[in-house]
This record gives structure tokens, sequence and C-alpha cells, in this order.
């Protein structure tokens, strides 16, 4: 067998984990048209409405960072089963954000509440994932984020955990918005362009 470039390895890769970036947006994109096409059905919860706008960032941002992955001179199967996992954990926070039915709960707020434990969970896995990710672009990759990048990632772990443990919504609303604000931050200062 001919060995594959790793423009070409890094483009067949790309289509496969596209294809479960799109149904993780499908997914969100779906439960929001739902609650535009049926308002009165369920009640809504700003605060979930927060995640799923981070969800939408964070998958948005993370289908842009993968392009690094280009740069990689060789990628094994090892690399391309780690990253059709880390894209199945979007999918699955995504999932915990619209479930297929609402019938035993009488809101988002409610539903959201007492899912938090798997969201939240799900969402430390998938940051301590992204150190991986990271790494695996390369040392120098890893170091031109400077100290911010795991001191980012450690506060958005530890915020993650205790969300988990507390049903508090004014924890919850503020962690959302300091999520989201920082999510913006970030994806501004240091992923603007492609370089």
């Amino acid at each position: 067998m001919d060995a594959a470039t790793a423009a070409e390895t890094f483009t067949h890769i790309r289509v496969v984990m596209g294809m479960v970036v799109s149904l993780s947006l499908a997914r969100l994109l779906n439960g929001l048209a739902g609650i535009v096409q049926h308002p009165q059905a369920t009640r809504i919860y700003p605060v979930h409405l927060g995640w799923v706008a981070f969800m939408f960032l964070f998958l948005v941002h993370f289908w842009w960072w993968e392009y690094r992955l280009h740069a990689l001179p060789v990628i094994g199967f090892a690399a391309y089963l780690f990253l059709i996992a880390f894209c199945a954990l979007f999918f699955f926070l995504c999932a915990l954000l619209f479930p297929t039915s609402m019938q035993d709960y009488d809101g988002y707020e409610h539903y959201f509440l007492s899912r938090r434990k798997w969201f939240f969970l799900f969402l430390a896995g998938m940051l301590l994932t992204d150190i991986i990710d990271t790494a695996l672009k390369g040392r120098d990759y890893f170091a031109s984020l400077g100290v911010e990048y795991p001191a980012r990632t450690a506060i958005y772990f530890l915020l993650a955990v205790i969300a988990a443990t507390t049903a508090n919504r004014r924890y919850h609303a503020g962690f959302v918005i300091f999520a989201l604000v920082y999510q913006l931050y970030w994806i501004f200062r240091v992923y603007d362009f492609l370089t």
C-alpha cells in the first residue's frame, strides 16, 4: 500500500471529524429550532441557553483550531481514533443539552439541573482531552499558548467539577457568563487568524 502524504491523511481525518462535529451542531440547531417552533411546549432556562451558546461557540472554535493538525508530519491511527473520540465528547455534550424527550421534566431548568453532573463531568473530561489534543500539535505549539492555556483549562475544569456538584442557580448563571465571555476573549485573542 502506498504511504499517504500528511496532507492527504489530514484531509481524510478532517472529513470524518467534520461528520461528527456536524451531528453535534445539528443537535444544537434542532433543539433551538424546536424551542422556536413550539415556544410554549417547554419552559426555557437562560442558563441552559447560555450553555447551548457556549457549545455552539466551542464547536465552531474546535473546527477552526483543528486546522493546525495539517502541520503534523505524520498522523497515526491512534491519533485518528483520539480525534474521533474528542469529537464524540462534543456530541455527547450537545445531546445532553437537548434530550430526545422532555416528557419527564417540567422545563429546561428542571432537566438541566437534574443532568448537570453528566453535563459538567463530560465538559471536564473534554477539557482534559483538549490538553492532549493541544500536545498532539507539538511542543512548540503548546508552548506558544503560554501559561494562560493550562491555567485557563485548570480553572474551567475546577468550575465544571463544582458545577457538577451544586444546584446553586447563581453559581450556574455566573459560570456560564464567565465561560462565554472568556471563550470569546480567548478565541479573538489567540485564534482569530489561521497561520
